[in-house]
């Protein structure tokens, strides 16, 4: 059985009861603060400068594009962990390829001047930052226009804090109305042809985290929230795991195996196209658990969130769980938010 075409994506379920509140997120750059947790810092010698960077208004590849002509490089010698928001305040590390040899004394960025961002400070180092090199973001969230019952949020809180989340891909993920789905079912039924490498990556990547979405989708709706079944892969922390597909079989077993092919059949189309596309059978942990979480009200109406999330995690899964959110129009056209490629 094919999967037919998907313009729209699913009303995924939730793993706990709607609180039926509502809020707006980012009506101000300030409502939304990132900071990058790095793998590391610099050394202080080496042939990459690494540039710690304050962004506002801006998202990463612009300013990728704007360190690289002021360091006098191609953008192909600038690297970054992963992409922020553009209507957010972020931080996050920046490295460009620039030799004390070949290009003479090392410029001091930081005191370039932009109105949309800043280089806080610079250091060298002996390695290029690529995409996925961070331990995650930490994230503080201010919902405003809060309208609900605060008892119903506190609770969702609560749980959210002591259970996690359902660690779905993001909306951003997949493109505006789930488009970038479409694209990848078309481009791997061969109904198109894509030669660009960037955007068929981009579509393979929403095919993939399609399918992961399925299966956790499919856990809850049976009721196996926060439950393992017998033959589940579990990670380093003992969570148990969805399938990002690719070539050769899944390696859960027994009833888990059963749930995760019974998707696969549902889209045929999506999961022998990416074996034959190339990629290898992966595994993601099914729960996102968020660090250090607080919250607080400085309003009756305003709502303060604070935790990190590991690289890869979305921080609109833990919101989700917590209430309805909208942003202003002008948010339509988001980059990804502090997710690692």
């Amino acid at each position: 059985m094919t999967h037919a075409p998907c313009t729209t994506l699913p009303s995924w379920p939730h793993a706990y009861p709607a609180s039926g509140a509502r809020a707006t997120l980012k009506a101000l750059n300030e409502d939304f603060i990132v900071t990058e947790l790095p793998l590391q810092l610099p050394g202080g010698t080496g042939e990459h400068l690494w540039l710690d960077v304050e962004k506002n208004g801006a998202n990463t590849a612009f300013v990728a594009q704007q360190l690289a002509a002021a360091a006098g490089v191609t953008e192909r010698d600038v690297g970054y962990a992963g992409l922020k928001d553009r209507h957010a305040i972020t931080r996050q590390w920046f490295s460009i390829y620039l030799p004390t040899g070949k290009a003479g004394e090392t410029p001091d960025l930081t005191q370039l001047q932009h109105p949309e961002f800043k280089v806080l400070a610079q250091s060298r180092h002996v390695k290029k930052l690529r995409p996925g090199d961070l331990q995650g973001n930490r994230f503080r969230i201010t919902l405003r226009d809060v309208q609900g019952e605060r008892e119903a949020i506190e609770a969702n809180l609560k749980a959210v804090a002591a259970q996690g989340v359902p660690n779905y891909f993001g909306a951003q993920r997949f493109g505006f109305d789930g488009g970038n789905v479409e694209q990848g079912r078309a481009m791997l039924a061969r109904e198109i042809r894509v030669r660009n490498p960037k955007k068929k990556g981009i579509y393979l990547s929403a095919v993939r985290s399609f399918v992961f979405n399925e299966v956790l989708a499919q856990r809850i709706a049976q009721g196996l929230w926060g439950r393992t079944l017998p033959g589940d892969v579990m990670d380093e922390a003992g969570r148990p795991t969805g399938p990002l597909w690719g070539r050769g079989r899944v390696s859960t077993t027994d009833e888990a195996q059963v749930l995760e092919n019974g998707v696969a059949e549902r889209h045929a189309t999506l999961c022998s196209g990416m074996e034959f596309a190339g990629l290898d059978q992966e595994r993601r942990a099914l729960v996102a658990l968020p660090a250090d979480m607080a919250w607080e009200w400085p309003q009756a109406d305003q709502l303060v969130l604070s935790f990190s999330l590991p690289a890869g995690n979305y921080a609109t899964s833990v919101l989700d769980e917590i209430l309805h959110t909208s942003e202003p129009e002008r948010h339509a056209e988001n980059e990804p938010e502090a997710e690692a490629p």
